[in-house]
């Protein structure tokens, strides 16, 4: 286990046979030295705590207030009104010698609360200043003068080299939207997938709602909304995350991909040692705050809030909910190599270890010959098995194991050293990629650490990736423990099933990106998102409700909201792209009204007025009213066949791929929400790729990602040879010698689907 395999060469064994701890005087100088940078750490939170709560004003802004003031009173003038003489008559009478030193005192108070007044007043401004989303609304081309000047004034009360949480006390709460609204949409979202019967049946039960029970439930939502930082945030993290009872593999975990051409070194150890050494780094950064704060479009403040918990984070299973465990500091990893368990330290007295240096601690893993103890090597299959089981066999380890757990739950992440080599090949270049998403998203079912944050995976020819917990949080290893054989071979056998279960499909798509897109003024995310509705009817012969994440971070810790991109317009356009009598014309007509209906979902979702999470906020409401809703109940039970989103490139200036376009990522992918359904994820990288994650379940006989991914192939195609700079495209690809059978569009799927769909609750959201 994690004690009996020690990776660590700077540090000295710290027990006796005995077990006793021997106070020598390396002991004492380690205890010193850690209290020392405690401190250090201590002090340098607190200033940068300072600093932002100050923010947009420095702490120079209040020498050269309490200057003036002092000046000011040189000249015998009193800018306090008086206020300066109160202040002083308040203060205790030390004798005439002192009266210098009584006004000195008097006008650093006066001007202390002169400059909190100010602060406060600009946070004010911001905060109101930053509520306006009519920018959002507007095409970049014809900006109103209302938005112009916003934007003048934004850059005015925005301060100067902001640090990445200064704005966080200036971002506005998540409004409540109108509950009469929310239940508008919702109809109009569920219209194109419903028969005209059922349709009928849930507007009566809307009604119903709207009438009985909608206005108590917003009223203890709009009493959340001025009292809670976010009204629905922390509900979304407990009832979606942590009381979920599924296994956290394919459920809630997602995945990053390495570099797709390139690998930086073959040498695993050094790639590893490289790998912990930057993110370390970033680590640093992030704690003194030197990181840059999210701007949308450059000028828009995001929230930043999620950032504190990617390091040292536990997701600790519980028999009814999990909980969060957030560590201040860890100078360790938790390393997994061929069923053994190391702990590697990643500091020194002198601070972080040098890339070198912690190549050489997981080079001594991979020569290690040492044997995994006795069912050591599946342990990790725990963390993949329903939390409540997970959460009984914890609490034996809990005792048993207590210092080993914590080795592994006190790690700032996790390390796979994986003994099979991954990535893209020349000799079959899509089924590497398929078996690289799948090695990344479950693994072997025991080789990753699901309730980690994140794992870091290395594999054996120095490619890179990461296994991402959704709520960021992550859990215990432990030692080998004959109390609990039986669960692990229990949840090995669930982990396996899961694992072997999962569909995984990539391909990048290279006929165009983004900037053909562009220069056909449209929307690279909804153009890609009609192609979706295209390729899934081609794919199931119906259409579903289609989950597509957008971002709420424009409000205080907002997190993620839902786009229903199946909208009545987008369905429209997708029967005229499978009817031969529509003309590329009438079909490029419609098209473009299905993205502008798309581009104003979300919109709308960005700026708080969604339908999703507040019904789900007004659900969890009645739950604890125990008001009986049969609306919510009904929106509640609803099932997501397609869940969609997009990995945003968010510091493009991190990527040339003019200079160097063998340095592009694959971007990452997550589980499907359904039994039934598909996980579409999709990157823009460079101006001329996409690449897609596809995933379902090898269980149902109604989907295949490998059939999806054609589908979604010729949809793109087919679209683009709307616009005549896209019909170039599709005669590329026939190649010369083809004739144009006239059938520009696609086909549906022969296979028989069910008109009604079982239902499941509602999933975690990929990727926000």
């Amino acid at each position: 286990m994690a004690e009996a395999h020690q990776a660590v060469n700077f540090m000295p064994s710290l027990t006796s046979d005995r077990g006793e701890v021997e106070l020598s005087g390396p002991m004492w100088q380690e205890i010193y030295l850690s209290g020392l940078r405690s401190w250090k750490r201590h002090l340098l939170r607190f200033w940068n705590d300072f600093l932002t709560g100050v923010f947009p004003a420095t702490p120079l802004s209040w020498l050269f207030l309490f200057s003036a003031i002092q000046l000011a009173w040189f000249l015998q003038l009193d800018p306090s009104l008086g206020l300066m003489e109160k202040i002083k008559e308040l203060l205790p009478d030390w004798g005439g010698q002192h009266h210098r030193l009584r006004s000195v005192l008097a006008a650093a108070l006066f001007a202390s609360c002169l400059w909190g007044a100010l602060i406060f007043t600009l946070h004010v401004a911001l905060r109101l200043l930053l509520s306006y989303h009519g920018w959002l609304l507007e095409p970049h081309e014809a900006m109103s003068s209302t938005t112009k000047t916003w934007l003048a004034l934004v850059r005015i009360f925005s301060g100067r080299h902001p640090v990445l949480f200064s704005y966080q006390r200036s971002l506005p709460r998540q409004p409540v939207p109108s509950v009469q609204d929310t239940v508008r949409k919702y109809l109009e979202s569920v219209r194109p997938v419903l028969s005209d019967e059922d349709f009928d049946w849930t507007t009566g039960l809307a009604q119903e709602f709207l009438k009985l029970q909608a206005s108590l439930l917003q009223w203890y939502l709009w009493l959340k909304s001025w009292w809670a930082s976010n009204y629905v945030s922390d509900w979304w993290e407990e009832f979606v995350y942590l009381r979920s009872r599924n296994s956290l593999m394919v459920n809630s975990n997602y995945y990053m991909m390495d570099f797709l051409y390139v690998t930086p070194t073959p040498l695993q150890a050094a790639r590893a040692g490289n790998a912990v050494h930057a993110l370390l780094l970033y680590r640093r950064r992030l704690n003194r705050q030197e990181i840059p704060p999210n701007l949308l479009m450059g000028m828009r403040p995001l929230c930043c809030a999620q950032y504190e918990k990617i390091f040292n984070t536990t997701r600790v299973p519980g028999v009814q909910k999990d909980y969060i465990r957030h560590l201040q500091d860890s100078r360790h990893v938790a390393v997994f190599h061929r069923g053994r368990f190391f702990r590697v330290g990643t500091h020194s007295q002198n601070g972080l270890l040098s890339p070198r240096a912690l190549e050489q601690q997981f080079q001594r893993i991979l020569d290690d010959p040492s044997p995994a103890c006795p069912h050591e090597e599946h342990l990790a299959a725990l963390t993949a098995a329903p939390r409540g089981m997970w959460a009984q066999v914890r609490k034996s380890l809990k005792t048993q194991a207590a210092q080993a757990l914590e080795a592994v739950e006190g790690a700032a992440f996790f390390v796979s050293l994986d003994a099979e080599p991954a990535g893209l090949t020349r000799e079959d270049p899509a089924a590497s990629l398929d078996a690289y998403a799948h090695a990344l998203l479950v693994g072997r079912g025991h080789d990753r650490w699901f309730d980690k944050s994140f794992t870091l995976i290395v594999f054996s020819n120095g490619k890179l990736g990461l296994s991402v917990e959704h709520s960021w949080a992550d859990c215990p290893i432990s030692g080998h423990m004959w109390e609990v054989h039986l669960s692990i071979s229990l949840a090995l056998r669930g982990a396996e099933t899961l694992s072997s279960n999962v569909d995984c499909h990539v391909f990048p798509f290279s006929h165009f990106g983004k900037s053909f897109i562009k220069r056909c003024h449209l929307s690279p995310d909804s153009f890609v998102q009609m192609a979706l509705q295209l390729a899934h009817f081609r794919d199931r012969g119906q259409f579903c409700l289609t989950y597509e994440s957008a971002m709420t971070r424009l409000f205080l810790e907002g997190r993620t909201e839902t786009v229903r991109s199946c909208t009545r317009e987008a369905c429209d356009f997708v029967r005229a792209m499978e009817d031969q009598e529509k003309t590329d014309p009438q079909c490029l007509a419609l098209f473009r009204v299905a993205v502008e209906k798309h581009q104003a979902l979300l919109k709308a979702a960005m700026c708080g007025q969604g339908v999703d999470r507040h019904l789900f906020a007004l659900y969890i409401v009645s739950r604890f009213l125990h008001v009986q809703s049969p609306f919510l109940a009904q929106v509640h039970s609803e099932q997501w066949r397609l869940s969609t989103s997009q990995i945003p490139v968010q510091q493009t200036h991190l990527f040339d791929v003019h200079n160097y376009p063998d340095y592009v990522s694959s971007g990452g992918g997550f589980g499907p929400a359904d039994d039934h359904g598909y996980g579409v994820s999709y990157i823009f990288m460079g101006d001329d790729m996409i690449t897609f994650h596809i995933s379902s379940k090898k269980s149902s006989t109604k989907t295949d990602s490998h059939r999806l991914g054609q589908h979604i192939e010729d949809a793109l195609l087919d679209v683009a040879s709307l616009f005549q700079a896209g019909q170039r495209l599709k005669r590329q690809r026939r190649g010369p010698g083809d004739e144009d059978s006239g059938h520009r569009r696609g086909f549906i799927s022969n296979k028989t689907v069910d008109s009604k769909a079982p239902r499941t609750s509602t999933p975690t959201d990929p990727f926000q």
